[in-house]
C-alpha cells in the first residue's frame, strides 16, 4: 500500500507524494462529500497528487480532506486546514497558559535564589 511521504498546500492547491503502489482509483471528500479535481500522476516509485482546494472548504474551524482508495474506502492521505477566529481564540488561549506557567516558574526559581 502506498504512503503519504510529503505534501504541501501553494496557491489553492494540495499537493502530496506517495511512496510505494497507490490505489488504481483515488478519491478525494470533505466532510463525505466527493470534491472534484484530484490529479494522479503516476511515477516508478509512487505518485504525485494534485488537488485544487475548494472555495467552500477554506473557512473558520477545522476542515479536513481524505483521500481513499475509491475502492476500499481506506484513507491513503489527508490534508487538514485550520483558520480563523476559533483559532485564534484557541491560541490566545495557549500563550495565556505559557506566560502563567512562566510566572510560576520564575516565582520558584526566585525563592530557591533567595534560600541559598
Amino acid at each position: 500500500m502506498a504512503r503519504l511521504t510529503s505534501s504541501r498546500l501553494a496557491a489553492g492547491v494540495w499537493h502530496g507524494e506517495l511512496a510505494g503502489r497507490p490505489p488504481e482509483r483515488l478519491m478525494a471528500t470533505h466532510l463525505g462529500r466527493a470534491l472534484e479535481g484530484l490529479q494522479v500522476d503516476r511515477h516508478e516509485s509512487g505518485a504525485s497528487l494534485h488537488l485544487p482546494v475548494p472555495a467552500d472548504m477554506v473557512s473558520d474551524g477545522v476542515q479536513t480532506c481524505l483521500i481513499a482508495d475509491a475502492g476500499t474506502g481506506e484513507t491513503v492521505a489527508s490534508f487538514t486546514l485550520v483558520a480563523g477566529q476559533p483559532l485564534a481564540e484557541d491560541l490566545r488561549a495557549e500563550v495565556e497558559t505559557l506566560r502563567a506557567e512562566m510566572e510560576l516558574l520564575k516565582s520558584i526559581l526566585r525563592r530557591m535564589g533567595g534560600a541559598g
